[in-house]
């Protein structure tokens, strides 16, 4: 049973977790807008992807062995290790003095913002009944929303008037205010652990196998062909190093990931639910400012603007289906809608111009309530279906099936966009991303042939989208616990 807390107490627990998502999502966007000024400082274009993809990745892989580890010794002092760790490697950031001290900050950055994220939503879970955490996740999606917003604009303003070292800098403080918060919020709270021997060996494969896989994605979505050497080096790699896993996993006593929870249909198809929700979310904040820009000729502040009804619906999303999960009771109704409304925004958005400003605002919005609907209603359907003690796991679990279909979308939909514009006989210029593209100076043929090209991009985006709403049909129809 999950531990009752004070109302105020409670308030003070929400708005320290609160701040540590903040934290860890701001840093997955703060820095995009910063990447020409450090390009220009260290004269290194090799290198620079990775600033963000390095992050990412790890973040990725170190979410699932916080939930264990979060599990075995306690959520406080894996959150306080986690943001600790963030706020130091910030300050590595700060201070490099290339591209590959950055890269290998941004790594040990992206392992301690894994903690940060993972943990808040499993002390959540510990806390708060099943039939109440939709509305408390709704928060944290509000979070996601926040940094998606702010951090382009804050770090494009920090990189204009100071430079881009600031971008890292503002972390120091932030990181210690959220270090004294979340010890004091948490300070007193009764220590959930048990004695038992971690799972070093696991960690390690698991480590080489998705590390790998995620950087076979990363170079895909950065421009490399699928039966590319590094990108089938990597994914034999990945391979090889899950089936070890998998086999090891099968004859350790504390497992690090256990596979048990693979045969809980109701994690399983809510996992399913929310890879593809963020393989929609991710994919189309790359292509829809492309779609504005490459067509439109506007510059790259004003597409920018074209995903703020993203970032709006997806907080509207999470509130309406928390209130409507701590009504019901229900969590599969607001799942569905969501995987409904999903695949028919992105059709309808294949079918508006994007000259058509309103109508594309509105399907934006829709996309962003869709996605709204699910992230934090399958995070509650599968922390209600595990077991206590499992709660840490499945919830990272959750955000490692997130973080992957985030990474798959991007990568699916660049190397879908590489392939047709390289049918469609366009000339790109320099990075094959950011370049014709973005510089919004095609003819009224070439505009045309674009317009073409991101239609067929969206509708084959709309019929990914259909492979969640058959996962959504399937879940259970159950009634959360607790009021």
């Amino acid at each position: 049973m999950t531990a009752a807390l004070p109302p105020a107490v409670l308030r003070s627990v929400l708005s320290a977790l609160m701040l540590a998502i903040f934290l860890g999502a701001l840093d997955q966007t703060i820095v995009a807008v910063s990447l020409p000024a450090i390009s220009a400082q260290f004269n290194d274009v090799g290198l620079l992807a990775w600033v963000i993809s390095g992050y990412m990745v790890a973040m990725t892989v170190a979410v699932p062995i916080y939930g264990k580890l979060g599990d075995l010794y306690g959520r406080r002092r894996m959150i306080l290790t986690g943001t600790a760790l963030f706020t130091l490697a910030s300050v590595f950031c700060a201070l490099a003095q290339n591209i590959e001290q950055l890269v290998l900050a941004r790594v040990l950055q992206g392992v301690g913002a894994g903690g940060m994220v993972s943990v808040s939503q499993a002390i959540i879970g510990d806390y708060v009944a099943p039939r109440e955490r939709g509305r408390y996740q709704g928060y944290f999606s509000s979070m996601y929303a926040l940094a998606s917003v702010a951090g382009p604009v804050f770090g494009g303003w920090l990189t204009e008037y100071l430079s881009w070292h600031w971008v890292f800098w503002i972390n120091l403080p932030l990181g210690l205010a959220a270090l004294w918060v979340i010890n004091r919020a948490l300070r007193g709270m009764p220590v959930k652990r048990r004695e038992a021997q971690v799972d070093y060996l696991g960690a390690v494969l698991l480590i080489i196998g998705l590390g790998s896989l995620l950087l076979g994605i990363t170079l895909v979505g950065q421009g490399h062909a699928w039966l590319s050497t590094p990108v089938l080096a990597l994914f034999g790699c990945a391979l090889l190093g899950l089936l070890l896993f998998i086999g090891h996993e099968r004859r350790c006593q504390e497992p690090l990931l256990p596979l048990s929870l693979f045969s809980n249909r109701v994690a399983v198809l809510c996992w399913v639910v929310i890879f593809f929700a963020s393989f929609q979310s991710i994919s189309l904040t790359m292509l829809m400012p492309l779609r504005y820009q490459g067509i439109t000729g506007a510059g790259a502040d004003s597409a920018a603007l074209h995903l703020l009804p993203l970032a709006m619906g997806l907080p509207m999303g999470a509130f309406g289906g928390g209130r409507l999960t701590s009504l019901t009771g229900r969590y599969k109704p607001q799942i569905l809608a969501g995987a409904v409304l999903m695949p028919l925004a992105i059709f309808a958005m294949a079918l508006t111009p994007p000259q058509s400003g309103l109508l594309s605002a509105v399907f934006m919005l829709l996309v962003g309530i869709a996605c709204g609907l699910q992230f934090p209603t399958s995070l509650v359907g599968t922390q209600s279906s595990v077991q206590i003690k499992d709660i840490g796991v499945a919830t990272s679990t959750t955000n490692l099936f997130r973080s992957l279909g985030g990474a798959m979308g991007v990568a699916c939909m660049s190397s879908l966009m590489l392939a047709l514009l390289h049918d469609g006989g366009f000339a790109l210029l320099g990075n094959p991303l950011l370049g014709s593209l973005q510089a919004g100076d095609a003819d009224p043929a070439t505009q045309a042939r674009l317009l073409e090209m991101f239609k067929q991009l969206l509708i084959g985006s709309a019929a990914v989208a259909v492979l969640g709403l058959f996962a959504a049909i399937g879940l259970p129809d159950r009634q959360l616990r607790g009021h």
